[in-house]
């Protein structure tokens, strides 16, 4: 390649911002897709209040 083919600085740096706001962007939108997508099975839980302090309940069941 000579020197006239060759791509200035300024563009390189447009390049790699571009291809950094993109991978954001799309990592962002495959977070919220998953989470609204993605339903999780239920799960066993204590339905009554728990005799000991570390034993917890849900705050209201899915299922």
């Amino acid at each position: 390649m000579t020197a006239g083919n060759m791509p200035s600085t300024r563009t390189v740096k447009w390049v790699l911002i571009g291809l950094a706001a993109a991978t954001f962007v799309g990592a962002n939108a495959h977070l919220v897709y998953v989470a609204i997508a993605s339903q999780p099975a239920c799960v066993e839980h204590i339905k009554e209040r728990g005799q000991r302090p570390a034993e917890f309940r849900a705050a209201a069941a899915a299922c």
